[in-house]
């Protein structure tokens, strides 16, 4: 896993970071091959990580009508992916290409001790920028005094 040094190293050197995203247990509850409940606070990261510029790839291991179900559910929620099992939009699936993106960071519920939450991964990417959970299920941006005002 990243430390937030070097997420904020690589994010400083590109100011873009390509991040894959696993879809079930990570987006949505672990309900395969039914899509579950959206997990607290997925799609608004996801959709801030659009908004700053950075390159979203859906990684999953659904194929065919599953996959689109999962594409149309992260759309209707307002989230679009850059590219879809893929490096690029364009690439085409062989079995002669791995499936393994070329990604700074992969999101996946499948890592060691499990998916650490979406504000975690909020906090790591932009620590300056804290997302702290508040009761009723609302959240706020804590945001550096430090920083510049636009």
């Amino acid at each position: 896993m990243f430390s937030r040094y070097d997420i904020v190293s690589i994010y400083n050197k590109f100011k873009m970071l390509r991040i894959a995203v696993d879809f079930d247990g990570t987006i949505v509850e672990n309900r395969y091959p039914q899509i579950g409940n959206p997990i607290l606070f997925a799609f608004e990261t996801l959709k801030m990580l659009n908004k700053k510029g950075h390159l979203l790839i859906l990684w999953t291991c659904r194929e065919g009508d599953l996959l689109q179900q999962a594409v149309d559910f992260c759309n209707e929620n307002g989230v679009e992916f850059y590219a879809i099992n893929g490096n690029y939009p364009e690439e085409k699936l062989e079995s002669a290409v791995s499936r393994k993106v070329d990604a700074n960071i992969y999101i996946d519920d499948r890592n060691i001790g499990g998916f650490v939450g979406w504000t975690t991964v909020w906090n790591a990417i932009y620590p300056e920028d804290e997302m702290v959970e508040q009761p009723r299920n609302i959240f706020k941006w804590r945001f550096n005094s430090k920083r510049t005002k636009r």
